[in-house]
């Protein structure tokens, strides 16, 4: 009747199909089943084309890649009439209503398809009932990385898919053309990596509760360009060691300046070692620049411990230069700074110091004068003994300035026998 007619077109739950939906048929399957149930697993093949990679993060070890992702496989329940052999493209509205193979990225932390202007998907249905399904994903992945060598290091990085729910038995994912199936745009470049080769693999991956699973792999190896660490870690160290070596040319009594220059070095190669540490993971291993950084560091330090040492060795000097001028004289007549500089005890105004032999501070000389009386019976393979320490000694005593023109030697020859040793090591 004419009721039942108007009835129906008011009803707007019941909505026609598209003419490309009744084109391929889609009203007439059930698209929550794969292509071939039952029978044997379905071949779905995978290329890749790498437009970019966005970022390589090594505290958070991962990196992000923007690439087109297309999905090759046949469905017969989309085949379709054309008399001319034609394809039919669609947006992404079509995809929710037929089956696409549900690749995942393994150990992916972000991912997302680009939808500006519109979502990045396309779908292009072959007469036949062949697919091609393609979209423009971004995705950040984890890379694990290994830093013992770096910032020498070369790090090789791979992003994995896999289906989710079906296993070896359902769906067989393969790289359509086999190594030309990963491409990558020519222009591709990054601040800190030199992109050394990209290539595709497959492996299958095993879970307990689910069995086997194909996996594909777009394996890519990162070099690290080596110039801004030259100019940010190593050459700064390599000053501040050169620098501390200054101090072997200034004279052993200018105990301000040289102490100062010591100082200023140390705290100089320890900021170095805090900025470089700073940006890096807290990782459990040495890394190679850690290696450069600490016998860089201890190379100043040592060059500190050599100038306490030939002031140390100087003030025993001048002691016993002043011990033998107060024997000739009888009696050596200082102020009371000078006094408290030789004994270490303070004197209220001018004194007169009998400077005698091996002098002890304040009121301890006496007590242990008296227990320093060598017996007379010592052997002579005693007394030639204590004649060679004294026999060295004295000669270092007398000679202390020596150490400094040593030092201008060897520190510089093992620092740089050091340096081509590390480099050749590590590069």
């Amino acid at each position: 009747s004419k009721r039942e007619i108007k009835m129906r077109k008011l009803d707007s739950t019941k909505v026609r199909p598209l003419k490309s939906e009744q084109l391929l048929h889609i009203e007439d399957h059930d698209f929550a089943l794969r292509p071939g149930f039952g029978g044997s697993p379905i071949p779905v093949g995978i290329d890749v084309q790498v437009e970019s990679i966005d970022s390589i993060s090594e505290v958070d070890m991962d990196f992000t890649m923007t690439l087109y992702l297309r999905h090759y496989w046949k469905d017969e329940r989309l085949s379709f009439r054309s008399n001319k052999n034609k394809s039919m493209t669609f947006d992404g509205r079509l995809i929710k209503k037929i089956w696409v193979p549900d690749v995942f990225f393994v150990h992916s932390k972000r991912s997302f398809i680009h939808d500006t202007t519109v979502e990045n998907i396309m779908l292009r249905v072959y007469p036949d009932g062949n697919v091609l399904f393609s979209l423009r994903i971004t995705v950040s992945a984890m890379c694990f990385m290994d830093f013992s060598r770096f910032p020498l290091d070369t790090q090789n990085c791979s992003l994995e898919l896999e289906s989710y729910a079906y296993n070896e038995d359902d769906l067989m994912l393969y790289w359509k053309h086999g190594n030309k199936s990963l491409s990558t745009d020519e222009h591709i470049s990054l601040s800190q990596f030199f992109i050394e080769e990209f290539s595709a693999s497959s492996g299958l991956a095993f879970y307990s509760s689910t069995g086997w699973y194909n996996r594909l792999f777009i394996n890519f190896a990162l070099r690290r360009h080596i110039f801004f660490f030259v100019l940010q870690s190593y050459f700064p160290a390599m000053l501040m060691v050169m620098l501390s070596w200054v101090s072997f040319w200034i004279d052993r009594r200018a105990v301000p300046a040289r102490v100062s220059l010591g100082i200023t070095t140390v705290l100089t190669m320890s900021t170095i070692m805090t900025g470089v540490s700073a940006s890096m993971p807290q990782v459990s291993y040495i890394k190679a620049v850690d290696v450069y950084l600490w016998i860089s560091f201890l190379f100043v330090f040592l060059s500190v411990i050599e100038y306490a040492a030939v002031n140390y060795l100087t003030t025993i000097e001048e002691r016993k230069q002043l011990k033998k001028r107060g024997k000739a004289s009888g009696m050596y007549s200082m102020d009371a700074v000078q006094a408290m500089a030789f004994d270490g005890c303070y004197h209220d105004t001018d004194v007169d110091m009998d400077l005698s032999p091996y002098p002890e501070p304040c009121e301890e000389n006496e007590t242990r004068a008296s227990q320093t009386n060598i017996s007379s019976e010592d052997t002579p393979r005693l007394k030639r003994k204590r004649s060679l320490k004294g026999n060295v000694g004295r000669i270092i005593l007398q000679n202390n300035h020596v150490i400094d023109t040593y030092s201008r030697i060897i520190f510089p020859s093992v620092y740089i026998v050091f340096n081509f040793f590390y480099w050749g090591l590590y590069m």
